[in-house]
């Protein structure tokens, strides 16, 4: 069973996705470690109800970086919980090369567009004010830019004509809680390897579901 530590800055309905996927037994991981950098983050609360080991770390930004004592303490906590993976949901700094090259290539994250377009911040209302038909979701492993690391897999949401952000973020946010642990699944599983920024699938993966 794969230990997977997750850091988190909000409510964590992500983390929850993944909790709930592992206790049903259907992704093989074992959450060792609910880590945030907000002492009021709703992700915290979703640690406690699924008997999962939480820690509040924070420290001071640097243009949304860790700074490096701050990242530090995170990669030791990590280190301390045994985590072999670690899972982003909705954390909200960068974190640097001293903690992607303790877990290199084993960092995911999910973000809510079609990347590489509307990376960073707000992306469903960077989506919606552009006029975009098509947006959706993106689960990529993590590399020292700003969601710009190898794509692993994808999921569209159409833009529909009556959709305001708010309701946009709320169908691809539905998507999101299906793609996370289909995507964790398969890197799992192995039958994939990185071939620059791109990832390619030596095996046919699942249907997203």
């Amino acid at each position: 069973m794969t230990r997977i530590a997750v850091l988190a800055s909000g409510r964590g309905s992500n983390f929850e996705a993944l909790a709930a996927a592992a206790q049903a037994g259907t992704l093989p991981a074992a959450f060792v470690l609910l880590a945030s950098d907000q002492p009021g983050a709703g992700a915290l609360a979703v640690a406690a109800r699924f008997g999962i080991p939480s820690a509040v770390i924070t420290g001071r930004r640097e243009r949304g970086r860790l700074d490096a004592e701050c990242e530090a303490r995170f990669l030791a906590a990590c280190r301390a919980a045994g985590a072999e993976w670690i899972c982003l949901a909705g954390f909200m700094r960068i974190l640097g090369e001293h903690f992607l090259g303790a877990y290199p290539d084993r960092v995911v994250n999910i973000h809510p567009s079609l990347l590489p377009a509307f990376p960073g911040l707000d992306a469903q209302a960077q989506a919606w004010a552009h006029g975009v038909r098509v947006s959706g979701c993106t689960v990529h492993l993590v590399d020292a830019g700003v969601d710009t690391g190898p794509i692993v897999l994808q999921r569209a949401v159409p833009v529909l004509p009556m959709d305001s952000a708010a309701s946009l973020a709320a169908r691809i946010l539905v998507e999101e809680h299906r793609l996370y642990p289909e995507a964790l699944r398969l890197l799992l599983a192995g039958g994939w390897q990185r071939e620059g920024r791109r990832l390619l699938l030596t095996a046919n993966p699942e249907p997203a579901t």
